[in-house]
């Protein structure tokens, strides 16, 4: 329970008070001041000076001084005037003070409810307007968005998954991560539970396609490459690549059957897509001069 202080000291002038303060031997930095519009505090433990001023202050004007055990205020009276006594009239209490403060800044009303107009930038396609697929582009764009929502997460099986383990392109990147140190068993894996939760994702199964080549699972490859082209449609430039990759795959693991022209076949579905890969190109070559060679041995 601190100790109030009554004794101290004040005189004034019409524009300001000046009040003395005994600090009572305690250290000068344990003292804590307070001042505000009609309040003022020291605590300088055990001891707590408070008084509700008269009438109200200027406390950004107002200063204090601290020094020879002493603290000197000088309070800059709002209106100069004469107070009758330092604290205020018995019957009003510190309540009253903030709520009347409270009256005279009053309280903003509510800002009024507005919109904000957002406009979008049309997507642009690469297309020559000549050739324009705007149409089928747009379908693209409407199947790619429609396959987003597509998920089955309520299944019972999912339960204990993970949120992130939910999610398709999240167990897509794990599926790449493994596939690129070269555990495709654990890809296959994380693709297999992203196909379950959504089975209309394209690149899912191209990408799984490319784990069955390296584990040599061809018919599972010819069958995943399948899939995908069949969910790549309408053929469009944004799909382009992932066409190009599916035909690759697929014309691999034909050849890998040894079923060169239906290899070949794969294969130059994909330089029609683009005809400028090098690579493909030499592979389409070596295939034809396998089945030249074949078809000569058969002649002999």
């Amino acid at each position: 329970m601190p100790v109030r202080v009554s004794e101290f000291t004040w005189q004034q002038t019409p524009a300001e008070v000046f009040l003395s303060l005994p600090l009572r031997g305690v250290c000068v930095r344990d003292a804590d001041v307070f001042c505000g519009e009609s309040y003022l505090k020291v605590n300088f433990p055990p001891f707590l000076f408070e008084v509700f001023l008269y009438a109200p202050i200027d406390d950004g004007s107002s200063r204090a001084k601290i020094g020879n055990d002493m603290i000197l205020f000088t309070l800059c009276k709002k209106e100069p005037v004469m107070w009758e006594t330092l604290s205020m009239p018995s019957g009003r209490n510190w309540e009253n003070i903030f709520s009347e403060k409270v009256k005279e800044d009053g309280i903003p009303a509510p800002r009024s409810a507005g919109s904000i107009q957002i406009s979008f930038t049309p997507r642009a396609f690469p297309t020559a307007l000549r050739e324009s697929q705007l149409a089928e582009e747009e379908e693209w764009l409407h199947k790619q968005a429609e396959a987003r929502r597509a998920m089955s997460t309520d299944l019972p099986e999912f339960c204990d998954l993970k949120e992130e383990e939910k999610n398709p392109d999240w167990l897509k990147e794990k599926g790449n991560k493994l596939f690129a140190t070269g555990n495709y068993l654990a890809a296959v894996d994380a693709y297999n539970l992203a196909i379950r939760l959504n089975r209309k994702i394209p690149l899912l199964y191209l990408n799984r396609a490319a784990c069955h080549l390296k584990l040599r699972n061809l018919h599972k490859a010819i069958e995943d490459s399948s899939k995908a082209l069949e969910l790549l449609t309408p053929p469009v430039s944004d799909n382009a690549s992932a066409r190009m990759k599916a035909h690759v795959r697929r014309g691999t693991a034909f050849c890998q059957l040894e079923l060169y022209v239906e290899g070949l076949q794969d294969y130059e579905a994909a330089l029609k897509i683009n005809p400028a890969n090098a690579f493909v190109q030499k592979d389409a070559e070596k295939i034809r001069t396998i089945i030249q060679g074949t078809a000569l041995k058969s002649h002999d």
